[in-house]
């Protein structure tokens, strides 16, 4: 997916490109990517430290949304598809 339509997605208002849920939708996407390079690519230890770096990452913003806003939270792992 674009990265232009994962904000189009998930802003909250007309100029919005860096709030918690469309931050998440981005690092979503780029964490699904990297899993599958991971798959294929198994000896790349380093993409590896990233993944691990962003999940963490978007773990942090997912948090942080849990104890701002509920709803928000609930609607975004809704539409992700995250556990939790």
């Amino acid at each position: 997916m674009e990265k232009s339509k994962i904000v189009a997605n998930f802003r909250l208002h007309e100029k919005d490109t860096g709030s918690a849920d469309v931050q998440i939708g981005i690092l979503t996407e780029r964490i699904n990517e990297l899993n599958e390079h991971l798959q294929k690519n198994i000896k790349d230890h380093s993409s590896r430290r990233g993944l691990i770096m962003m999940v963490g990452k978007r773990r942090r913003l997912l948090d942080y949304l849990h104890n701002t806003d509920t709803s928000r939270y609930h609607k975004i792992t809704k539409e992700l598809g995250l556990r939790r």
